[in-house]
């Protein structure tokens, strides 16, 4: 904006500020075409030039500060005319022979006046009258020029302006630079490719400028802004940001080549929740078009399109669909989402939602219909495991090779009183044999016991006898597994009274 505020003062009323300074000391003489001849001197006191054919012969002191020439210069038509254009547009291309007024650009009241006197063409610039308080704020303004010169000469980004035919009618430093970089002539039109205005007065383009004889390119953003007489136009240079993205773009290719083998379905979504990264398994697994997807859809999208397919559980209504939707994006986005489809066709997903860099999110689709089925078969067998070894009337404990109770059955519970599985820890053996001790006569098998199920030697079955604190005769029978384990068996033996003969 403040860029915007400096070219409007610098263009607008630099003009008149410039050219004031000379108008208003030198006020215009009313002279008619004729008057005069081709040797007369041009007034002291007015922006005169006498023109002879096409050189130039003389002019006032005001003329020559107002086109920044020194005495002795050989000046010609042409290169006045290219001094006067920017002030008051094209001049006739050859000194006219008849006379003419143009009025200046942007300037109101002050005119270039060419009147033919006989061999030679005298070149006035007249100003009407200004008031005190105009030639006071002028004044002001012409102070403020150069402040404003040497800022736009040192902002960093180019910056030019256009007619309503796309001419370039000024342009700063920084523009002067980046058509050198592309050696493109700043006299002809800009060399940023931009698109046509669509009616509106404020338009961006991303544009690129090639370098003459390599490969490389300056890339700019560039702000256009309309202007009572064209366009204000302000680039921005964002090779750092093409550079990023182009990196982000490759960067994401590698990733779908990467992902492409994995059987995970993968579903990235960005910031806005737009689809950004899928690999084929996404695909297989959902049975989503390729082309849909694609089109980088909405997160909403993708899941409307999965209830459609019937590839998620059937919701009991739209709204509470919604909903959930909604609170499975929120824990997603914390890492929390986890959750089971169990589909119609039998098949069963895992739905893993997780936090992605710059607030996006990842979907994780995993088929595990083989996982759960093993799992559900192996709980079967051993549910019936149990139920076989429950009914079982001797007791039975099961010890692992790190020495703590795996399994024991229903007549374990009551042969000892004790219910492992009501504690948090593990039962040791240790633990186990120091129960079991309490609960039987003396007998020196426990510290055997102990040994036989934390060794890692070759082991072979063996037997002891027992008898509880009521009088209860029992054979331990200890024998090896396979992994390590132990096995220990609790079998009731008969009571000397009850022994024949």
């Amino acid at each position: 904006m403040e860029l915007t505020i400096a070219l409007s003062i610098g263009i607008g009323a630099g003009i008149a500020a410039f050219l004031g300074a000379f108008f208003l000391r030198f006020p215009a003489a009313q002279v008619t075409a004729g008057q005069g001849n081709a040797s007369s001197p041009p007034d002291v006191t007015k922006t005169e030039i006498i023109v002879i054919g096409s050189r130039i012969a003389d002019m006032t002191d005001p003329a020559r500060e107002l086109l920044a020439t020194e005495p002795g210069d050989t000046l010609d038509w042409d290169w006045l005319c290219a001094r006067l254009a920017p002030f008051f547009g094209p001049l006739p291309a050859t000194p006219p022979t008849a006379p003419a007024r143009l009025p200046a650009r942007n300037a109101a009241g002050i005119d270039l006046v060419l009147r033919p006197e006989r061999q030679a063409l005298r070149v006035s610039v007249e100003a009407q009258a200004v008031a005190a308080g105009t030639q006071l704020k002028l004044h002001q303004q012409q102070a403020e020029l150069p402040r404003l010169s040497r800022a736009l000469a040192l902002v960093p980004c180019p910056i030019w302006q256009t007619d309503d035919n796309n001419r370039v009618t000024w342009f700063n430093a920084a523009y002067e630079d980046a058509c050198a970089q592309v050696d493109a002539p700043t006299t002809g039109p800009a060399p940023f490719d931009l698109a046509a205005p669509d009616g509106s007065d404020t338009h961006r383009n991303r544009t690129a400028l090639g370098a003459r004889g390599d490969d490389s390119e300056f890339w700019y953003e560039v702000q256009s802004h309309r202007t009572c007489d064209g366009w204000m136009h302000f680039a921005t240079n964002i090779d750092t940001i093409i550079r990023s993205e182009i990196n982000q773009r490759s960067f994401l290719q590698s990733l779908t080549r990467i992902f492409a083998h994995l059987p995970i379905g993968l579903a990235v979504f960005d910031r806005d929740h737009r689809l950004a990264l899928f690999n084929p398994a996404l695909i297989d697994l959902t049975g989503l078009e390729a082309e849909f997807l694609s089109t980088r859809p909405k997160l909403m999208s993708v899941f409307d399109a999965l209830r459609e397919a019937r590839m998620m559980p059937e919701p009991k209504n739209y709204q509470g669909w919604r909903e959930h939707l909604a609170a499975v994006t929120a824990a997603a986005a914390s890492d929390l989402y986890v959750e089971t489809w169990e589909l119609p066709t039998g098949r069963i997903y895992r739905i893993t939602g997780r936090p992605h860099p710059d607030a996006g999110i990842a979907f994780l689709f995993e088929d595990i219909s083989s996982e759960v089925s093993l799992t559900r078969r192996f709980r079967r067998e051993l549910e019936q495991a149990h139920g076989v070894l429950d009914s079982f009337e001797e007791a039975v404990a099961v010890f692992s090779h790190q020495g703590a109770l795996s399994f024991c059955n229903e007549a374990y519970r009551d042969l000892w009183g004790d219910d492992p599985d009501a504690c948090v820890a593990d039962l040791s053996v240790t633990e186990a044999t120091a129960r079991w001790q309490a609960a039987c006569a003396p007998s020196p098998v426990w510290g055997d016991i102990r040994g036989f199920v934390l060794s890692l030697r070759d082991r072979a079955v063996w037997e002891a006898p027992l008898v509880t604190r009521d009088g209860t005769p029992l054979t331990c029978r200890i024998s090896p597994m396979a992994g390590g384990a132990t096995l220990l068996r609790f079998i009731p033996a008969p009571r000397m009274a009850d022994a024949p003969g």
